[in-house]
């Protein structure tokens, strides 16, 4: 009787530890599988002059793009980045040469007619909410020239 009563306590000691690391990975998640990948917006314009803030990072190449734009102006800068998958992304923008770690966390959110939200900290470019849809997936680009097509692609589509 002895035996079998250190036998589940065993069991269940394994299985409490095994609870408590997936509820750590869990809360670790800082939504990676969203954030790359997928182009994301701070709104939809409402107008052909209103400016909107884009950020995108594709994982083909690891780079990425900050722009801020209408249909009729706008700047744009590209940057390489490493993602440890802690929720952080370093950046490095190399026409500067300056380098910047920020953190990331995208969830699935119902905001503003989006599917998804994305809050950035920590980078100098950009703001701190973004917003995503459904099928605005970029998918692989081998260039930054490739990249910027595709995300011009997307937001055309998108208004």
């Amino acid at each position: 009787m002895r035996k079998l009563f250190i036998f589940i306590l065993i069991v269940l000691a394994v299985y409490l530890v095994w609870r408590w690391r997936r509820s750590d990975v869990a809360a670790l998640d800082r939504g990676q599988t969203l954030v790359f990948d997928r182009l994301w917006v701070d709104h939809l314009p409402t107008s052909e002059t209103d400016p909107a803030q884009v950020f995108a990072a594709v994982t083909e190449q690891p780079i990425g793009i900050f722009q801020r734009a209408s249909m009729w102006s706008g700047a744009w800068e590209l940057f390489r980045y490493q993602a440890p998958g802690d929720g952080q992304i370093v950046l490095l923008y190399p026409q500067s040469g300056a380098k910047e770690r920020a953190g990331y966390r995208a969830t699935r959110c119902q905001e503003k007619g989006f599917d998804f939200c994305l809050e950035l900290s920590g980078a100098s470019r950009g703001t701190r909410r973004y917003y995503s849809q459904k099928g605005w997936e970029i998918g692989a680009a081998r260039t930054p020239a490739e990249l910027e097509t595709r995300v011009e692609t997307l937001l055309h589509h998108a208004r």
